[in-house]
C-alpha cells in the first residue's frame, strides 16, 4: 500500500516557538488514519502544511507525491477539507455555500448532494449568518462528501454535531473509504477514532510518540469505573489490569485495561453494587497517563 501523505522530520517555527519538532506521519492509500493528540500538539499546524497554507521550516512533506507548498493547486484538485470551526459567507444561503465550495472541485453530484442534505437534516434555504456552529459544520461536511475526492482531510469535523449527526458522519466516512478514498481524521473523540480508523498516529509537543494499528496501541485504551457498593469492593487491588484505584466518598474509582474487564465485572458484581458509571477516558487523560505529564504540566 503506497502512502498518500508522508512527512519526515517535519519542523515548523513561529518565531521562537516550535510548533512542530521533527514530526513523522505516513497515511496509506485507502485507509482511515486517526491523527490524535492534546491541544497544542501540532495537529492543526501539520494539516495547514499538508494543505499548502503554511510553509514548513524544515523536513519533508508530500501529499499524493506532490509538495503541497509548491503544487497547492494540483493537491487541492483531489482533496476535500473540513475544519473544526467553519466560517461561511454570511449573506449566502447554506445551499449557495455548498454549491460554491463544490464548484471549486468540479461541482457536486446532484443525487448525492440531495441525499446528504437530507441525511444531515440541513435547511439549505437559511442564510449562513443564521446558522449555529453545528449547522455550519454540516454545510462543510455536505460540500466535502458531495463530490468524490481521493483524500479527505478532516480536522475535528464533528465539533458542534449532536450524536445523531455524528452517526451520519461516520457512515459517510465508511462510504468514501469503501470507495477507495483515503481519510486523515484529526479528532478528540476516542470512540470515533476506534470505530473508524485503521491506523492512528499520536503526537505531542510537535513530535510523533505512537503510530500503528489500533490493535498495536490497545494499551492506550482503558475504561474508567465509578462504583458505589454498600461494603466496599474486596479484591480489586489484586486484579491485574486495574489502575489508579481510589476512593471518592462512597464510590470506588479506578481504570481497567480492556483485557481485564471480565475479571473486574465479576469482582464488582459480587460486591452488592448500588451505583455504577462506566466511561472511556478522554484523550487528554490518556496523554497525562502514558506520556508522563501531570495536569499542572510537571513531568512525572
Amino acid at each position: 500500500m503506497s502512502d498518500v501523505i508522508v512527512t519526515r522530520g517535519l519542523v515548523k517555527h513561529f518565531g521562537r516557538t516550535a510548533a512542530l519538532d521533527g514530526l513523522d506521519l505516513a497515511v496509506g492509500a485507502g485507509e482511515v488514519h486517526g491523527f490524535l493528540g492534546p491541544n497544542g500538539a501540532g495537529k492543526s499546524t501539520t494539516i495547514r502544511i499538508l494543505l499548502g497554507l503554511v510553509r514548513a521550516s524544515g523536513g519533508q512533506v508530500s501529499v499524493g507525491g506532490r509538495d503541497p507548498w509548491h503544487d497547492a493547486v494540483a493537491v487541492h484538485r483531489t482533496l476535500a477539507y473540513v475544519p473544526g470551526d467553519v466560517s461561511l459567507w454570511p449573506t449566502l444561503t447554506g445551499g449557495e455555500a455548498i454549491d460554491l465550495l463544490t464548484r471549486l472541485r468540479g461541482g457536486a453530484d446532484p443525487e448525492l448532494r440531495a441525499r446528504l442534505v437530507r441525511d444531515f437534516d440541513l435547511d439549505v434555504r437559511k442564510r449562513s449568518r443564521a446558522y449555529s456552529k453545528g449547522n455550519r459544520q454540516k454545510v462543510a461536511l455536505v460540500a466535502a462528501f458531495a463530490r468524490r475526492a481521493d483524500l479527505y482531510v478532516l480536522d475535528e469535523p464533528t465539533s458542534g454535531l449532536d450524536p445523531v449527526m455524528e452517526a451520519v458522519f461516520r457512515r459517510e466516512v465508511e462510504r468514501v473509504r469503501d470507495e477507495g478514498a483515503t481519510v486523515l481524521l484529526s479528532s478528540h473523540v476516542l470512540s470515533e477514532v476506534e470505530e473508524l480508523c485503521d491506523r492512528v498516529t499520536i503526537v505531542r509537543a510537535g513530535r510523533t510518540v505512537e503510530s500503528g494499528s489500533l490493535a498495536d496501541l490497545r494499551h492506550l485504551t482503558r475504561t474508567r469505573f465509578r462504583v458505589v457498593a454498600g461494603h466496599g469492593i474486596d479484591g480489586l487491588a489484586d486484579v491485574a489490569g486495574v489502575h489508579d484505584l481510589q476512593r471518592e466518598g462512597e464510590a470506588t474509582v479506578f481504570d481497567v485495561d480492556q483485557g481485564a474487564l471480565d475479571r473486574v465485572l465479576g469482582v464488582v458484581a459480587a460486591a452488592g453494587v448500588s451505583g455504577l458509571t462506566v466511561t472511556p477516558p478522554t484523550l487528554e487523560e490518556l496523554f497525562l497517563r502514558h506520556y508522563g505529564v501531570q495536569a499542572d504540566g510537571a513531568a512525572r
